[in-house]
C-alpha cells in the first residue's frame, strides 16, 4: 500500500493563495474559496481578511520592536502610557481596564507584573477602600518616554506612511464607528 503525503498548508498560506494583492473597490480580484464566511460577498470577505491580517501583523510588529528595543510588550507600553498621561499619574484599575478595552483580570495580571519590575505600584484608594489605584513610578515614566519614540516611529513607518491623508482619515472614521457600536453593545441597557 502506498501512502501519499499531503503537504501541510497553514491558514496564512491559504489566505495568501486567494489574496495576493488587494484590488481597489471597483476592480475584480482573485476568486475566493467556496468556504467563505456565510453572509459575506466577495468584496466583504476580502476586506475582512485583509483587515484581520494587517491588524494582526501590525500589532505583532509593534510588539516585537518594543520588546527588542525596550523589553516592554505593547500592552506594557499601553498601560504605562495611559498611567503617564493620567491625572496624578494614577488610575483606578477598573478605569484602566476600560481605557484599554480589556477585562479587569488582564489589567490586574499586567499591573502585578509591571509592579514586579518596579514600573508601577499599587495602593488602596483613599476615597473607596475597595478600589485599587495603579501609579506609574519614576522608572516607569523613563521607560515609557523612551519607548514612545520607537512606538511612534514604527506606527508612522508601518501604518501612517502606507496611506494618503484622506485614506488615513477614512480609516480612522471607520474604526471610530466600529468602536462606538461595540462600546454601545457592551453597555447594559439602563433601567428607569
Amino acid at each position: 500500500m502506498t501512502v501519499i503525503e499531503t503537504p501541510v498548508v497553514s491558514s496564512a498560506q491559504r489566505r495568501r493563495c486567494w489574496i495576493p494583492s488587494f484590488p481597489a473597490a471597483n476592480e475584480t480580484g482573485p476568486e475566493l474559496p467556496t468556504d467563505r464566511l456565510p453572509e459575506f460577498d466577495d468584496m466583504e470577505q476580502r476586506c475582512w481578511q485583509v483587515f484581520l491580517e494587517s491588524s494582526t501583523r501590525l500589532f505583532e510588529t509593534l510588539n516585537r520592536r518594543l520588546v527588542h528595543a525596550h523589553q516592554l510588550t505593547m500592552f506594557d507600553f499601553l498601560v504605562l502610557d495611559v498611567l503617564a498621561k493620567s491625572p496624578h499619574a494614577s488610575a483606578r484599575m477598573g478605569d484602566l481596564a476600560q481605557a484599554l478595552a480589556v477585562g479587569p483580570s488582564r489589567v490586574t495580571e499586567q499591573i502585578r507584573r509591571l509592579e514586579g519590575e518596579r514600573l508601577v505600584r499599587r495602593s488602596r484608594s483613599t476615597n473607596d477602600g475597595r478600589g485599587v489605584i495603579a501609579t506609574i513610578t519614576r522608572e516607569g515614566r523613563v521607560r515609557v518616554k523612551v519607548a514612545a519614540s520607537t512606538y511612534g516611529r514604527d506606527i508612522r513607518r508601518h501604518y501612517l506612511d502606507q496611506m494618503s491623508r484622506n485614506q488615513m482619515i477614512a480609516m480612522g472614521d471607520s474604526c471610530r464607528r466600529v468602536s462606538a457600536r461595540l462600546r454601545a453593545a457592551e453597555d447594559p441597557p439602563k433601567r428607569f
